[in-house]
């Protein structure tokens, strides 16, 4: 799966977790040195706590990183590096950022019982990154998963139709999201 053995994959699930299907946890059961964040409240996410939970990860981690998260944890990797200073992440090789959340999107809160999310960091990110996006994801229209990526200076694949790029919208251990996975860790 992933070749690299000195780079730790940091998996940054969404909202309720990534289920035992899911591309993340596959992906984390695959790679020896992968660590997932832990949230204490994974059904009412308050972004201080995700924040903070990923930065303890972080921080008790030695050596290169490498980030894959998914729905809210992308909202949540984007509000932490705005909220940090070089040395906090100066060991993130790259950031693959999967089904990015419209936090600002009327009905989110409705939907998610998320708190402090909007409005999401619109600033470029301090290290590389790469934004997938789905033409037909319920959290986030194409067009702004695509502003966020322009904002955030990532490259941005183009999902095509593929709902929100979990495990119900068909996706098990995503080989294409692996190769982008690869990019980072060998750019």
């Amino acid at each position: 799966m992933l070749d690299d053995d000195d780079i730790t994959l940091v998996i940054v699930p969404g909202w309720q977790d990534s289920g035992p299907n899911h591309w993340q946890t596959l992906w984390e059961r695959g790679y020896p040195l992968s660590r997932r964040v832990d949230q204490a409240d994974w059904e009412t996410p308050v972004r201080a706590h995700w924040v903070a939970a990923l930065d303890a990860l972080l921080a008790d981690i030695d050596g290169p990183v490498v980030i894959a998260a998914h729905s809210l944890g992308v909202a949540t990797v984007a509000h932490w590096a705005a909220g940090h200073d070089y040395a906090a992440f100066r060991r993130v090789k790259g950031a693959l950022l999967v089904a990015p959340p419209d936090v600002e999107r009327a009905g989110f809160a409705a939907s998610i019982p998320a708190s402090g999310y909007a409005p999401l960091p619109a600033m470029r990110l301090p290290f590389p990154a790469i934004v997938v996006a789905s033409r037909s994801d319920p959290f986030c229209d194409y067009a702004r998963a695509e502003a966020f990526a322009k904002a955030w200076g990532a490259r941005l694949v183009d999902a095509g139709d593929a709902g929100h790029i979990n495990t119900a919208a068909g996706y098990g251990s995503w080989p294409a999201g692996q190769r982008l996975l690869q990019t980072l860790m060998l750019g």
